[in-house]
């Protein structure tokens, strides 16, 4: 029955893959009045809106939609002002929105309001970002060594908590970052053999596009029709560009299951078939390691650690996935876009557009037609078919720090 419902499933939703899939959200029309909606209710309505408990879910709203649509005006600047002067009295649900706009769209305008704030929250969460906010103002190397003591004492009233352990290697390692072992062992056949593998190799500023290859079971890289390896561009930066570690932030770096298929109903991320991850916490041990011998309630960070190569396992940045999940991430896809790319189109990533947190690939939609014209995304899930399916790990890797696209040319030394 299951063999049977997958067939169904490839007969169903990837016969688009040889036809032009219709999307109505991405008319010219339709895109226009999204704006508009975007802008004149999300946005200005929502902001025009007293500050208090009952209307904190309405700023919110504007928060996300001043990220996604990268819109700005004076008021809008105006209403901003007023929710930082006030973020040290509102709900942490309200700081970590606010907090996450502030980093996106205000970097350091704000350092004495989230500084202050800093030193008041009792929210892990709500600190790290604020320690975030300030690491990438003017202020970072002047306060790195306060920071690093407040996070320390932080630290020592809720030992193990993964967002500060997190943030604690990030000051550490400031200065000095990990080195990046060779790659080779990851294009190893007997590297975890049996498994199908998705490789999305990243720069360090996620604001540059990186590429994504597939493995096969036995070990062979999927090939086009002329012999070349497979690869497509892949963002893994979020509306807000912030660390993996924290919800809403960059895709993180490490492993994530890969199970399966789905199709989406978001208005942004459209009806191309989309690839189905968990992280680590995400669902149960025996689901993530594929191993329905072991406990289904009790993580151990050993398992985690045995899927990396030798010289992978002591690379703390390859963690980022484990202790993000941890922390309580979820829902991290790899998927298409039918977001309007002109919001973007100054950006590096352009025409890619950043979603919360997933991997995203290239898509470009006839805003005439509403038809799907290109997608690296379809040339991605016909890929996964070759090498026989959605059903393996999917590892993120910052391989550089280059400002400039990652090219296929930097890992085809590594592949024989």
């Amino acid at each position: 029955m299951k063999f049977l419902l997958n067939i169904l499933f490839l007969l169903f939703f990837l016969a688009p893959a040889f036809s032009q899939l219709y999307f109505k959200a991405t008319l010219k029309a339709n895109q226009e009045t999204l704006y508009r909606n975007l802008v004149q209710r999300s946005i200005n309505k929502n902001l025009s809106l007293p500050l208090n408990d009952s209307t904190e879910e309405n700023w919110q709203e504007a928060f996300n939609a001043l990220q996604v649509t990268r819109y700005r005006s004076l008021w809008v600047d105006g209403r901003i002002d007023s929710a930082a002067e006030w973020i040290h009295t509102r709900s942490i649900p309200f700081q970590r929105s606010a907090l996450e706009l502030l980093y996106s769209r205000y970097p350091e305008k704000y350092y004495p309001q989230v500084k202050y704030l800093l030193l008041s929250t009792t929210a892990p969460k709500v600190f790290a970002l604020c320690a975030e906010y300030i690491l990438q103002s003017s202020h970072a190397k002047e306060d790195l060594s306060f920071l690093s003591v407040k996070t320390k004492q932080f630290s020592d009233t809720l030992p193990g908590n993964p967002v500060l352990e997190q943030l604690s290697y990030r000051l550490a390692h400031r200065e000095k970052p990990d080195v990046l072992p060779s790659l080779q062992p990851f294009f190893q056949k007997d590297y975890l053999p049996g498994k199908i593998l998705v490789f999305s190799f990243q720069r360090k500023d996620r604001n540059y596009p990186g590429i994504v290859i597939v493995r096969d079971r036995n070990g062979n890289f999927i090939r086009d029709s002329l012999g070349n390896l497979f690869s497509v561009p892949q963002l893994a930066l979020s509306n807000n560009g912030l660390p993996g570690y924290l919800s809403n932030g960059n895709t993180p770096e490490g492993i994530f299951r890969m199970k399966g298929y789905d199709v989406s109903r978001s208005t942004f991320i459209g009806p191309t078939v989309n690839i189905q991850l968990t992280m680590p916490f995400e669902r149960s041990p025996r689901h993530f390691f594929a191993d329905s011998s072991i406990s289904d309630t009790t993580w151990d960070i050993r398992r985690y650690r045995n899927l990396l190569p030798a010289a992978f396992k002591n690379y703390y940045p390859l963690y980022q996935s484990y202790y993000a999940g941890m922390a309580g991430r979820t829902e991290i896809i790899i998927h298409g876009s039918t977001l309007n790319p002109d919001y973007y189109i100054r950006q590096p990533y352009y025409p890619l557009t950043p979603t919360q947190g997933c991997l995203t690939s290239k898509e470009i939609w006839d805003a005439e037609t509403g038809r799907r014209s290109e997608s690296d995304q379809q040339l991605l899930i016909n890929a996964m078919i070759k090498a026989g399916g959605a059903d393996g790990y999917t590892i993120v890797i910052n391989i550089s720090d280059e400002e400039q696209a990652v090219m296929v040319g930097e890992i085809l030394e590594y592949i024989k």
